[in-house]
């Protein structure tokens, strides 16, 4: 019944009504402001990498018929033994050798510093399953080593003792000796910026050059060496060929055998998980470790660094423990490997051989391309539109490096084999034809593994090099009436164009020495130089599978030259 209230009751919806439609307008206003293109990009290349996480996480809970508790009964322990203590002795191996090095040729002076300098990087060409082929021909029974001391000494069969090079320690070794680099690369960048002050005050209060190394350097560098042994330990986790060459049975092995030994994809996933949440916890303990500490000079004036002068027997240990290192891991196994190229090498090279170097050149090229221009939209993006979703997009699109590649490959392979099975199933109840695997039988699936694992990779190195340009040439660009596409056309891209070219060729020289991604999700008939070398190696053929794998360590040796490059204009006011 109306009242002598209904005419402002009525007002006063009407008000309140246009209130609300404010309100909304305004939340879809600001929601548009931020979540523009670019949002939108970042949000697109941050999915893509994550889809494989979420497809092995997803199957963590899934039935499995029994298969889990025979892995878990038989097995599975012995994956977590060997893992544990292939990660603990790899890691301890690479530190030493790693931070050993770095400290010698950025502060002491002895023969060969120079060519040391560079060359402890070497082996960062030869990947971990070719350094095994290698070795496993010239330390086996029947190799040269063990032949000539036979007949040097007259021994026969069970006369002497000679370590098995097919065994956990012989794995761990020769892991240790290919990826060392990376412990020795980033801790020389550390050494080199550190400050004099320091190293002053450690010289007033009595200490020596190694009691400076062991209670100041060190400790300062502590980021860059934990930084460097997690990249260490990430790449042993991902490590394929050599353990399973050599018999040792690692999660990535166990991976790949439940996968196609048992026909069990769902277990095959959850041990994927498994590996997966090992990764997660190492980074998390990276993270954790460092807590709230900085670093940071409190000058911005440098000065030469001091050199230790060694003489005698300081020089001569010196020289024997960086010449090591390069000896065994680069040029021992390259020159056995040359030496089986030339005698007697690969049965199909000059025919099929070359279609194998095609399709890892082709593989490598077109995954740099699309690993170097999501790069560039990925850091872009941040930069015009620096939002914490934004950053937090960034962050899970980086986060490929620390994926394993067979993990990878199972949380890419249970999707498309899925979206391929239902196409399929959908032309043949419709049209009575069945057209196939167009995506997981296809090199589709693999280029799309690669750029998932390796656009950290190129976005670390686009970002850098993007953070250099002043924010200023943006402004007046965009005064100019250049759009943000325009701008990052015809102003970035020409002054990034070495930093775009050093992070393509790192992210080509990777894909030519991925192996476990390759192993799983290549096509039928679609074989690289990585999975020849691999193919012949497992039947014992090692001398033919000698061409493939000194291919791949000559495309290796380019990211070294130019890191080498890099590396001796690290340090400000040093002069070279």
């Amino acid at each position: 019944m109306p009242t002598r209230f209904t005419p402002y009751l009525s007002l006063r919806r009407k008000q309140l009504s246009q209130t609300a439609d404010r309100g909304f307008d305004s939340l879809l206003k600001r929601l548009v402001s931020r979540f523009n293109v670019w949002s939108l990009i970042l949000f697109g290349i941050a999915l893509v990498v994550a889809l494989p996480v979420i497809v092995i996480f997803a199957h963590i809970f899934m039935p499995t018929d029994g298969i889990w508790q025979h892995l878990a009964s038989t097995v599975l322990p012995r994956y977590l033994t060997n893992t544990f203590w292939l990660v603990l002795f790899v890691g301890i191996g690479t530190l030493l050798i790693g931070t050993g090095t770095a400290w010698l040729v950025v502060m002491c002076r002895f023969p060969g510093k120079r060519i040391f300098e560079w060359a402890l990087l070497l082996p960062l060409a030869v990947p971990t399953y070719v350094i095994a082929y290698a070795y496993t021909d010239f330390l086996q029974f029947a190799g040269p080593l063990q032949s000539l001391l036979r007949e040097t000494f007259g021994w026969a069969h069970g006369d002497y003792y000679f370590p098995n090079i097919r065994s956990l320690g012989g794995a761990a070794t020769l892991i240790t000796l290919v990826l060392y680099p990376y412990v020795y690369l980033l801790a020389r960048a550390s050494f080199l910026e550190q400050s004099v002050c320091v190293l002053d005050v450690g010289r007033t209060l009595g200490r020596g050059p190694w009691h400076l190394f062991a209670s100041v350097a060190v400790p300062l560098s502590r980021p860059a060496l934990v930084g460097g042994v997690s990249l260490v330990l990430m790449e042993t986790l991902n490590e394929f060929g050599a353990v399973q060459f050599f018999g040792v049975d690692t999660f990535t092995t166990g991976i790949y055998r439940t996968w196609f030994g048992l026909g069990e994809p769902v277990a095959a996933a959850q041990l994927a998980a498994c590996l997966l949440a090992f990764v997660v916890a190492l980074v998390l303990l990276e993270r954790w470790s460092r807590g709230k500490r900085r670093y940071f000079h409190t000058t911005n004036r440098y000065q030469q660094l001091p050199e230790y002068v060694l003489y005698g027997w300081r020089a001569a240990a010196a020289v024997i423990f960086c010449l090591l290192p390069v000896l065994i891991g680069f040029l021992l196994p390259s020159g056995i490997l040359l030496e089986m190229a030339i005698t007697e090498g690969d049965s199909l090279f000059g025919t099929r051989f070359f279609g194998f170097a095609f399709n890892s050149l082709a593989l490598a090229a077109l995954a740099a391309v699309l690993a170097v221009g999501l790069a560039m939209l990925l850091s872009y993006g941040v930069r015009i539109h620096n939002t914490p979703f934004a950053r937090f997009s960034s962050r899970i699109a980086a986060m490929g490096y620390a994926i394993p590649g067979s993990v990878v490959a199972v949380g890419i392979l249970i999707p498309f084999a899925w979206l391929d099975n239902t196409i399929n199933l959908w032309t043949r109840d419709t049209y009575g034809v069945i057209i196939g695997l167009i995506f997981s039988g296809s090199a589709f699936i693999l280029i799309y593994a690669y750029v998932v694992r390796f656009l950290a990779v190129s976005f670390n190195a686009v970002e850098a090099s993007l953070g250099k340009v002043t924010p200023s040439m943006d402004a007046a660009s965009r005064t100019l009436g250049q759009t943000a596409g325009g701008t990052l056309r015809r102003i970035h891209t020409p002054l990034m164009r070495s930093s775009l070219l050093a992070a393509g060729i790192l992210v080509f020289v990777d894909v030519m020495k991925e192996l476990p991604a390759t192993i799983i999700l290549r096509p039928f008939n679609f074989d690289t130089l990585a999975v020849r070398a691999h193919n012949l190696a497992a039947d014992e053929r090692l001398a033919e599978a000698s061409t493939a794998s000194l291919a791949i360590v000559v495309v290796g040796i380019i990211p070294v030259i130019l890191l080498s490059m890099a590396m001796r204009r690290a340090r400000p006011g040093s002069g070279h």
